[in-house]
């Protein structure tokens, strides 16, 4: 993960343990996984929306929005950034290995 991202895992960890009034991240995990969820879902459409509008600066704008939500997800459910930083070193290794496109038999 980029330093940024390891930062605001950081700022996200500090306040799911120590919750201040007024604080947003302290309201979505007063809220739970499913607010949560929520919200990962509703962030991932926004960038969709705004990439097919063809708005670089909003784009960047609601992938900054989508990948705080995920590293508030990542700390309610305990995955840690070394985690997610192991996993992806793991598949750099895989790089150009294509999958197999799945067919299906329109006759079944």
């Amino acid at each position: 993960m980029t330093e940024s991202l390891r930062k605001l895992y950081e700022v996200v960890e500090d306040r799911k343990a120590h919750p201040q009034e007024g604080s947003y991240t302290c309201y979505l995990f007063s809220q739970g996984l499913d607010k949560i969820c929520k919200k990962v879902g509703e962030e991932s459409a926004e960038v969709i929306i705004a990439a097919k509008n063809g708005e670089n600066t909003e784009t960047v704008g609601e992938i900054c929005d989508l990948l705080y939500h995920l590293v508030v997800l990542m700390a309610q459910q305990g995955i840690s950034p070394d985690e997610i930083e192991e996993l992806l070193s793991a598949r750099a290794q895989k790089i150009g290995n294509l999958k197999k496109k799945h067919e299906s038999d329109p006759n079944s």
